[in-house]
């Protein structure tokens, strides 16, 4: 047995810091252990004010151009900075568009369409996902390849469907064609891959919940990130979409986006006009995203901290 005096030095056992590891010496600025945050230099600065001008300026020059009249707008160089006139704009797109009605119907159209998709998306998502069942791969690959199908191609036959049916020029015939859709089951069905274990189904089974109860207590507290986002792009879709109820509905009864072409569909649009109902078109949107928007990047993150 051998022993230590007390002047003689105990030799360091601790391993050096590897000059490759994150807390080395070489290297270790460009690398982050657990706990610590990369640090943005001037450079990162630059680009994330680039890009922010970059993405308000559209929004900004819609304002600009929705405050002046028409000869201002289009004189060079043009107006940097709101006028007066901004009100008086509005006014007119509200009465010659009538917008008021338009924007009613797009709230009932984008607000039907997004609970439906989430509805029945989560639905089929969890169904593909984790269910088994037979023919599960083959309707799956049917469904994806209804993507690849251009809706130019069902334009004739659902415009006859929907006036056989009786409901040409009516809501119905612009939200039941889109109540769902593939890419919403195709991502449903993707998120819950990972994102809802076996286990908690089987478990839930073993606690004798019924198909509902698995449903309601266990797919939706899974889903809700993936569900939040969803849910958004489905709704800016549905508002957005110009093609089929500009085919499906009338000038009596249009949608917001319908309404807005008939402000440009003159021999000699006023831009600013346009530009004021455009503005209008737009409120909505940030609105939502002003409400909901912490919900949706919590979703998002929960999500990818899942993943």
């Amino acid at each position: 047995m051998t022993t230590t005096s007390p002047l003689t030095p105990v030799p360091d056992l601790t391993p050096a810091p590897d000059a490759t590891a994150p807390g080395g010496t070489r290297g270790g600025r460009f690398k982050i252990g657990a706990g610590q945050q990369l640090k943005g230099g001037p450079f990162t600065y630059l680009a994330l004010v680039v890009v922010g001008l970059g993405s308000i300026f559209p929004l900004y020059w819609t304002l600009v151009a929705a405050s002046h009249d028409q000869q201002r707008v289009l004189d060079s160089p043009p107006p940097l900075v709101p006028g007066g006139k901004l009100w008086h704009n509005i006014q007119a797109a509200w009465e010659q568009a009538n917008l008021g009605k338009a924007i009613v119907n797009s709230v009932v159209v984008a607000g039907c369409i997004t609970v439906a998709t989430l509805f029945f998306c989560t639905l089929a998502g969890y169904a593909f996902a984790k269910m088994r069942f037979r023919g599960r791969g083959a309707l799956m690959t049917a469904v994806i390849a209804t993507l690849t199908i251009p809706p130019q191609l069902s334009v004739v036959p659902l415009f006859m469907l929907m006036s056989d049916i009786g409901w040409g020029g009516k809501l119905e015939s612009v939200i039941f064609p889109t109540l769902v859709g593939a890419f919403g089951v195709f991502f449903m069905r993707q998120y819950l891959l990972e994102a809802l274990p076996y286990e908690l189904v089987e478990a839930a089974k073993v606690d004798g919940a019924s198909n509902i109860r698995i449903v309601w207590s266990v797919v939706l507290p899974a889903a809700r990130p993936a569900m939040m986002v969803l849910g958004m792009l489905t709704f800016v879709q549905a508002w957005n979409d110009f093609f089929w109820p500009f085919l499906a509905l009338n000038q009596e009864n249009p949608t917001l986006q319908v309404a807005l072409g008939q402000l440009s569909a003159s021999y000699t649009p006023d831009q600013s006009i346009v530009m004021a109902g455009a503005l209008v078109s737009t409120l909505p949107l940030l609105l939502v995203f002003v409400v909901f928007g912490k919900q949706i990047v919590g979703g998002i993150m929960a999500g990818a901290v899942k993943g």
